[in-house]
């Protein structure tokens, strides 16, 4: 099989979000003179993953998700007279300045936008997403950028994906794939819209879902052998 268009997750598939993350808690927590501590950061990040999953199957709006873990995260450290809002758009501030590739991101990304044509679908914040690759020199490998706010739909539906598709010239669903980390998010999309998959998986997690990706990788040249 061969492909021609090829859809990008970008946290942690292309750019480091878990080293994003916790840079930006650290400048919060920095700014506000308070220590942040490993229970503290694992909190925070348990919690952001589960209002994210929560997201993805369209039971909160992504404002108050945004909104919610901060508060909930305060409110775990007894501080309770917290602005939730003002906390994101000053979390916001530091995850904007995180843009470490992923191992091989660079040179993979240069290889493949010769002769295939890739695009971004990411579920993350318009401004924020857009700032990060920007600033990781990836922005001009991508023929398009999808993200949800503007998009109007969310990963995995199938409406995200429709309208995602709609917006591609000579779009041949057997000719594409979707590349990302989440089995959640990414491979279940492609897989429920009837796309092929590749499973980024570095870590070599287990795959409890029931959710099955075309291919899997732990290493992103891989790509390259898949795609042609």
């Amino acid at each position: 099989m061969a492909y021609q268009t090829l859809l990008f997750d970008i946290d942690d598939t292309l750019l480091n979000f878990q080293a994003a993350e916790k840079q930006a808690l650290e400048g919060l927590f920095k700014e506000l003179k308070l220590p942040l501590t490993s229970a503290t950061y694992d909190f925070y990040h348990a919690k952001n993953l589960a209002l994210w999953q929560q997201f993805e199957l369209g039971k909160i709006s992504k404002p108050k998700l945004l909104v919610k873990r901060f508060a909930a995260l305060f409110d775990r450290l007894g501080i309770h007279d917290i602005d939730g809002q003002k906390m994101e758009e000053r979390y916001r501030f530091y995850l904007g300045q995180g843009h470490e590739p992923m191992p091989q991101a660079p040179e993979v990304l240069s290889d493949l936008s010769t002769d295939y044509d890739l695009y971004v679908v990411t579920n993350g914040v318009a401004k924020t997403q857009k700032k990060r690759l920007a600033a990781a020199h990836f922005d001009h490998y991508f023929k398009n950028v999808f993200i949800s706010e503007l998009v109007g739909a969310q990963k995995p539906s199938r409406a995200f994906f429709q309208r995602v598709t709609a917006d591609i010239s000579d779009y041949q669903p057997a000719q594409t794939i979707v590349i990302g980390d989440s089995l959640t998010s990414d491979i279940k999309g492609a897989a429920s819209f009837g796309l092929d998959s590749v499973w980024y998986n570095p870590m070599h997690q287990s795959n409890q879902t029931g959710i099955k990706p075309t291919y899997e990788i732990d290493q992103l040249e891989k790509l390259e052998q898949i795609v042609e």
